[in-house]
């Protein structure tokens, strides 16, 4: 697979899981992030959400996409709590399904995630082992 393949695959997927640890235990839930142009993930949730403590006491997190013919991405990276009101508009403005939780990209319910890409793993099923596909 290609980054353009990649890149497609998590578009037209949209939704993907989304994994941090709490302790020795994996947590996994479904998100719905945007991939900014520096191939990094924005991801928003609310201000309560356990997922903010789980990345403050471990960073290191996972996102996997997979569509219906069973290719798969999968991008590793650091995750923080990040306060960029940029961000948090680009945010609100491409991942429509915000409006439903936030009354805008300032509501303070609403906490911004980024995920800086460090590594990203890609595979259809026709391939034997899994290409690394360079983000930066």
């Amino acid at each position: 697979m290609t980054k353009q393949d990649v890149i497609d695959l998590i578009k037209d997927t949209g939704y993907g899981c989304f994994a941090t640890t709490e302790g020795n235990q994996p947590r996994v839930r479904p998100m719905l992030p945007y991939l900014t142009d520096e191939g990094n993930l924005l991801l928003a949730v609310l201000s309560r959400s356990r997922t903010i403590e789980q990345i403050k006491k471990n960073p290191r997190v996972e996102m996997c996409y997979i569509d219906r013919k069973m290719c798969y991405a999968r991008l590793t990276g650091k995750a923080k709590v990040s306060t960029d009101m940029e961000k948090k508009e680009l945010a609100w403005n491409n991942i429509p399904m915000l409006r439903q939780y936030f009354s805008g990209h300032s509501d303070p319910n609403f906490v911004l995630l980024e995920v800086e890409t460090v590594h990203v793993e890609a595979m259809t099923p026709h391939q034997s082992e899994p290409t690394t596909i360079s983000f930066k």
